[in-house]
């Protein structure tokens, strides 16, 4: 696996996943994870070091921890040295078992971390990777608005001036919730996945041209913001073009590519009198629905007595400035 550009400090770690520090002999801030992984030694204990990666975390649990304990300490050292003078980021041992005197020994050796949990091992790597997949994945920050509205997650784009932020503003008034405006930091966390944010020192607030900067937060209360939200859907709102043929049947499946994940667009005009919130609320529920199998569309042409097949729904690649 390739490193991760981004790291987590071990000290994050602990603390977000609840860890006990057993033996800690460099500051935890300074212990740096840059992949996911983490690798729980079978083969290695034998000898089999070819695909061995001291990047990853260490993660002895009670298979591990029995099969040690029936070795004698020659063995141990023997089984355990390889690993440890590598110096991985930690040894994590679940189920709250205390290190083996030569684990402890050898950790002191090579000044490698040691950090307990009384999860189940395989509970404890599910969570470690899951943080670790999340702080660790790629990411790009992009101009536009990311909020959600019905449990949708929406990502308005378009040029600056154009009413992101006033719609964002009306969409909370409204019920929704703000997660980003101005600046979207977006990770892709899975393969299918996006999850939008906003950089921790303009979270909350939002700019309106003529008032400034407000807080949403304070103003709105903290139901009218979130932390972060999958990427469902872009909105991307452009002036109205009169020469411009815009889609009126919702046939056409479009969508852009984010970070190399295909994401459904639509491209809504926007002119004097048009009510962009409810627009988008609209856009976000037939989004839902399409996901679910409905189409309103093909419903209305198969009423008309056309035949619709997938054939007939095409899909197209949209390039724009964001």
């Amino acid at each position: 696996m390739n490193a991760s550009p981004y790291y987590v400090t071990l000290k994050r770690l602990i603390d977000e996943i609840g860890l006990n520090a057993y033996y800690m002999p460099v500051d935890p801030e300074e212990v740096h994870i840059t992949v996911s992984d983490v690798d729980r030694p079978g083969l290695e204990l034998v000898g089999y070091l070819t695909y061995y990666d001291s990047r990853y975390l260490i993660a002895f649990g009670l298979t591990e921890m029995s099969f040690l304990e029936g070795e004698s300490e020659e063995k141990q050292r023997e089984q355990l040295e390889p690993i440890i003078s590598r110096n991985p980021p930690a040894l994590v041992i679940a189920r709250d078992i205390k290190p083996l005197p030569v684990m402890l020994e050898l950790a002191e050796k090579y000044q490698v971390p040691i950090v307990t949990s009384t999860d189940t091992t395989s509970v404890l790597d599910a969570a470690i990777v899951s943080f670790l997949n999340v702080e660790l994945a790629p990411r790009i920050t992009r101009h536009g608005v990311l909020v959600e509205v019905y449990g949708e997650g929406c990502l308005l784009i378009g040029d600056s001036g154009v009413g992101k932020s006033e719609t964002a503003i009306e969409l909370i008034k409204r019920g929704h919730r703000l997660i980003a405006d101005d600046a979207v930091e977006i990770k892709r966390v899975s393969k299918k996945s996006l999850i939008g944010s906003s950089p921790e020192n303009i979270r909350h607030f939002i700019e309106l041209r003529g008032i400034g900067i407000i807080n949403a937060r304070r103003i709105f209360g903290i139901g009218a913001v979130k932390v972060s939200e999958k990427i469902d859907l872009v909105i991307n709102l452009e002036l109205w073009n009169s020469k411009k043929v815009y889609d009126r049947m919702g046939m056409d499946d479009e969508y852009m590519e984010i970070l190399g994940l295909e994401i459904p667009v639509v491209t809504i005009p926007v002119k004097p009198g048009r009510n962009l919130a409810v627009i988008i609320e609209v856009a976000a529920m037939n989004h839902r629905q399409k996901k679910m199998g409905y189409n309103g569309a093909q419903e209305l042409l198969q009423n008309l007595g056309m035949d619709i097949s997938p054939d007939d729904i095409g899909k197209k690649k949209i390039d724009t400035n964001w």
